[in-house]
């Protein structure tokens, strides 16, 4: 479905395997994927933010063997 963007866009950075989509799209895989541990307000990304964290507890315990698998993507 189009979409209409009124206003202006702004891409700060895109990594080696980053998307940027700018318009119809029917598929978007990923082609590697990671895990990150952080507390809270630790990914928060944009021009003007303010978190107010009291306590940040984070469980870092992964039981599981695989979390993603991305071998058909490629």
């Amino acid at each position: 479905m189009p979409a209409i963007v009124i206003g202006g866009i702004k891409v700060t950075n895109v990594s080696g395997n980053g998307t940027v989509n700018m318009g119809d799209v029917l598929q978007i895989a990923p082609k590697s994927t990671s895990k990150t541990n952080s507390g809270a307000g630790g990914s928060n990304t944009g021009d003007f933010l303010q978190t107010n964290t009291f306590c940040s507890v984070t469980n870092t315990v992964d039981p599981d063997v695989s979390d993603a698998g991305v071998k058909g993507n490629n």
